[in-house]
């Protein structure tokens, strides 16, 4: 039995681009340079093909050449972009070999360069570290445990806000040879991280409420109510920056969708927080009893369901879920046209999965009859699984 394997990925100017961070190739594997699209930048259409097929695929220049202990990859594979010195230094240096000192300046420098959302961003943490700090001094000079507590909850949800706006940043970053297929997927775990932390908000504010039922309301602290005024106006800044993303089932095109409506979703639930907690003194101020209770349970309710969604789409992708975009019926279909073909006898390990959102990868193996032609079965299996919207698809072909 004869194994070939066949990777369809992006060509530039007849080099095969190889993104696999492994290559351990057999010895009797061969490349055949078909492609559609590259990485991050199909076409507006994805139905609209743009392959590139050599008629003489033996002839194509190598990208790597094999000697007995390793492969050396052609410069080629990874060129340097001229954008790439945006992650540089004047000196030349890069992120990691940068002091603190050039590494808070670097920083700066992205988000000087960065879009309009990776600015608004950056405002807002400065807000919310800004009013955490005064907070804090306010309550450690004043003895209020209160204070202090809040002050640390928006120290952490600004930590949080600080990764999503690095996820921002660094996503931008060109594909290399460690991460091959770029940093894009770093803000999905951005979103997956925000989503994480409102569910355990959640939990604590139904904690909160279940203990305000329990204890006697009438000594309840009413000076937090100055606090969560603030605390309300600082989130609706942020609510506004990103109001675009204010719904709960949001259609993620691409991974800096799901990103921002993340930390919309995190403004947004800050603020519900903040309006519950002045609603809860307002009402024990009129003598409604069990009214913290009430306000802090819808509050908590209501957290939870406006997460759930971003949690379940961006676990999706973490996990490597079939995309919810591509029905099984239709994966099931083209599998049974490719059995269809009169030299090919099964169709198996067929897997999918969502790099990004918009970025479908998949794999699957054929076992063919011996010495048939592979070039045909390749670009009709490519054609059909790329009217499915599968942007990278790997081929292994098993020849009995």
């Amino acid at each position: 039995m004869k194994s070939t394997s066949i990777n369809y990925r992006p060509l530039q100017n007849d080099i095969i681009q190889s993104e696999n961070g492994e290559f351990g190739f057999a010895g009797n594997d061969r490349r055949f340079p078909v492609s559609r699209q590259s990485s991050f930048h199909k076409s507006i259409d994805p139905r609209t093909p743009n392959t590139v097929i050599s008629s003489n695929y033996y002839s194509c220049k190598p990208t790597f050449s094999r000697s007995a202990s390793s492969i050396d990859i052609s410069p080629a594979v990874y060129p340097v972009s001229e954008n790439d010195s945006l992650w540089r230094d004047d000196s030349g240096k890069s992120p990691e070999n940068l002091s603190t000192v050039g590494l808070v300046l670097w920083v700066f420098r992205v988000i000087r360069c960065g879009n309009r959302h990776i600015k608004r961003l950056f405002v807002l943490i400065s807000l919310n570290v800004a009013y955490s700090t005064a907070e804090l001094l306010i309550g450690l000079l004043s003895g209020r445990v209160g204070l202090v507590s809040d002050a640390f909850h928006l120290t952490f949800g600004c930590g949080l806000l600080t990764f999503s706006l690095f996820a921002m940043a660094t996503s931008r970053k060109k594909p290399d040879r460690i991460y091959t297929y770029g940093y894009k997927r770093l803000e999905v775990l951005s979103a997956f991280t925000n989503a994480l932390f409102l569910l355990f908000m959640s939990f604590s504010i139904a904690v909160e409420a279940l203990h305000a039922f329990i204890q006697d309301e009438s000594e309840h602290k009413h000076y937090l109510i100055v606090s969560a005024v603030t605390n309300l106006l600082v989130n609706l800044v942020g609510v506004w920056f990103f109001r675009n993303y204010a719904r709960v089932n949001l259609v993620y095109r691409n991974a800096e969708d799901m990103n921002y409506h993340s930390v919309c979703l995190h403004v947004l639930a800050d603020s519900i927080r903040s309006s519950g907690l002045i609603l809860a003194s307002w009402f024990l101020s009129l003598g409604i009893q069990n009214a913290e209770v009430l306000c802090l349970g819808l509050v908590s309710v209501t957290v939870f369901m406006l997460v759930m969604p971003l949690f379940k789409a961006t676990g999706g992708i973490l996990l490597q879920m079939a995309p919810p975009s591509i029905p099984s019926s239709a994966v099931n279909k083209c599998c049974r046209q490719i059995t269809a073909f009169e030299d090919v006898s099964e169709v198996s390990e067929a897997h999918f999965w969502e790099l990004v959102p918009g970025h479908i990868v998949g794999s699957l193996s054929l076992q063919v009859k011996a010495g048939m032609q592979e070039q045909p079965v390749l670009q009709c299996v490519h054609g059909l699984y790329h009217d499915l919207g599968v942007q990278d698809l790997t081929v292994q072909i098993d020849h009995a």
